[in-house]
């Protein structure tokens, strides 16, 4: 069994835009949160996998930290079934440490375990040490599909 595209489309918009799914449910649909918050961007040196959590194979170098981003279409931007980050990411500065960071997720939680919504491989890895530019992704570098 499989959503169609449009309910695909609709859910990332209820999660990722804070928007309401029209229609389902009774009159209202099912209505996004009364205020939007933000889920949180984190960086990891291997897949966490679907059964891992935001601590799985987390990056860990000195001054590393979870990117707040906003649940509306200023923070993440769903087209057909997918979702993308709306404007650039850029992550802490590190001050000690080396990682090399090959995926990425996106979670609920600012720090600690917290549940994966979604995540997905880096187009390229990148290699964070002391000295090495920071780890910055534009508009739509960040990408996951709903199928």
């Amino acid at each position: 069994m499989s959503l169609s595209n449009a309910a695909e489309n609709d859910l990332l918009k209820l999660l990722f835009n804070n928007t309401t799914w029209a229609g389902m449910g009774d009159a209202t649909g099912i209505v996004g949160s009364g205020a939007a918050g933000s889920f949180y961007v984190a960086l990891h040196t291997a897949d966490p996998g679907e059964a891992g959590d935001q601590t799985t194979s987390e990056a860990n170098y000195t001054g590393y930290a979870r990117v707040a981003v906003a649940r509306t279409s200023g923070g993440w931007t769903v087209s057909t079934n997918t979702v993308s980050n709306a404007a650039t990411i850029t992550m802490p500065t590190c001050s000690s440490g080396t990682n090399t960071v090959t995926y990425f997720s996106v979670g609920k939680s600012s720090s600690g375990a917290g549940e994966i919504v979604v995540s997905g491989a880096l187009t390229n890895s990148v290699v964070i040490s002391t000295g090495n530019p920071v780890a910055t992704f534009a508009a739509g570098a960040l990408t996951a599909t709903a199928d």
